[in-house]
């Protein structure tokens, strides 16, 4: 096809060639040889329209059986994985895959308690009095400056007048006496 437009090229300019000088020569339209040139040049050029309408409908042509040749491939693909995936499942016992399963969990769960026993072994090792003087010193100073913040931002508030174990029954004071001390360790624990 594309030879033949070349083809159809050539003749075109040619004859369009040939009219022009016809035309020159000639000094009337109604010229027999003048309108055989034109109407030469005018089935040319359908002749071309033609074959390039041709070309453009071929190659769709073959657009759409690549298409068609790619959905029947991954038709067959689908299939053949289909037909792994029975296969597999067939041979797969699912309670056994299920009680490997579980195993697998219960003997990851007893390595994670060995890797935290190991991990607090060392740390044991490793730990000195020194380390926790200095932990200590640190969360004194902390501490520390938690107070003086806490009394920057007190300063001008209003304290009640009066002692709340006055308003509190006996009760109430009985239970506050009583979650005092636990209090007061916690807190000497920091």
């Amino acid at each position: 096809m594309d030879r033949e437009l070349r083809e159809l090229d050539k003749q075109e300019s040619q004859i369009t060639k040939e009219l022009k000088q016809r035309a020159k020569l000639t000094s009337s339209s109604k010229d027999p040889a003048l309108a055989a040139l034109a109407k030469q040049l005018v089935q040319i050029r359908k002749q071309r329209e033609k074959i390039m309408t041709a070309k453009a409908h071929i190659g769709a042509v073959g657009m759409n059986a690549t298409a068609m040749a790619t959905q029947v491939a991954a038709a067959s693909a689908i299939g053949n994985v289909s037909k792994a995936m029975k296969i597999t499942n067939e041979a797969m016992n699912v309670k056994e895959t299920t009680k490997i399963l579980h195993e697998f969990q219960r003997e990851n769960e007893k390595l994670e308690v060995k890797q935290e026993m190991m991990d607090d072994a060392l740390m044991d090792a490793f730990d000195s009095e020194d380390v926790e003087e200095e932990a200590e010193e640190l969360t004194n100073q902390v501490l520390a400056e938690l107070g003086v913040e806490m009394d920057s931002k007190m300063v001008g508030l209003n304290a009640p007048s009066k002692i709340v174990s006055e308003n509190m029954s006996t009760e109430e004071q009985e239970a506050l006496d009583a979650m005092l001390p636990d209090l007061k360790s916690r807190l000497d624990a920091l």
